[in-house]
């Protein structure tokens, strides 16, 4: 039985795209009920109408609080049928939710954040760490709780940063790595593979392949480490 889970998007859905195209590839057991969007132009809604996916626009300017909001997401997610099984996924949503959202999907929202946490949080991760100067940075899959880029880790991915490179230019580095974690993150949810503990995320070992992981190389480009290991497929 595929995973149903809702997928939270404000921009371009280039994370909510590498998500269906796992699934159309069967790779990723899962079943996006909807996808719901805080902004009207987000290109993300254009990608969920591309591939048939229900879909929702909610502005969160036309609610008296972000809990009213918040609950209009937990109705309309709910009816599209993602109940106590299913979870909800933050690609690339651009605002903090509540005790109201969190409470209604209790340890089963998870967010992506294009830094190595608990460094960098915040909405400009590439850009602080390249402004910073350091030697690695990555992206990060993690649970939400009720601190901003602070839940428990399931899986990140670092790559080399370069002396003088600013945050447009390790974005994309980073992307590549996000496109991949993100459903690796989901699928283990899928399988039931995943368990918190206090704050540490334990993955049980189901035997599957673990994909071919880049080699290390003097090109960032083509150098990145990933913890845990990706299987087959991602």
């Amino acid at each position: 039985m595929s995973l149903p889970i809702a997928v939270l998007v404000s921009g371009s859905g280039s994370n909510l795209q590498s998500i269906i195209d796992r699934i159309e590839q069967g790779v990723l057991d899962a079943e996006i009920k909807l996808v719901v969007s805080n902004k009207a132009g987000a290109y993300g809604i254009e990608r969920a109408k591309r591939h048939g996916i229900p879909y929702r626009v909610l502005l969160h300017t036309d609610y008296p609080s972000r809990e009213a909001f918040d609950q209009e997401m937990v109705d309309a997610i709910r009816e599209a049928g993602v109940d106590e099984t299913g979870i909800v996924v933050m690609a690339g949503f651009m605002r903090i939710v509540t005790p109201v959202f969190l409470g209604a999907f209790e340890n089963r929202v998870i967010n992506i954040h294009p830094a190595l946490l608990p460094s960098f949080a915040g909405v400009n991760g590439q850009a602080d760490a390249a402004d910073y100067g350091v030697k690695i940075s990555g992206c990060t899959v993690h649970f939400v709780d009720e601190e901003m880029d602070h839940g428990p880790v399931i899986i990140q991915a670092a790559v080399p940063c370069q002396a003088g490179e600013d945050g447009d230019v390790l974005a994309p580095r980073i992307l590549k790595l996000e496109h991949r974690v993100f459903p690796q993150a989901i699928q283990w949810i899928a399988e039931n593979r995943l368990e918190i503990k206090d704050r540490h995320v334990e993955l049980r070992v189901a035997g599957r392949p673990c994909a071919e992981q880049p080699k290390a190389d003097i090109h960032p480009s083509t150098y990145a480490l990933v913890w845990p290991p990706l299987e087959k497929g991602f």
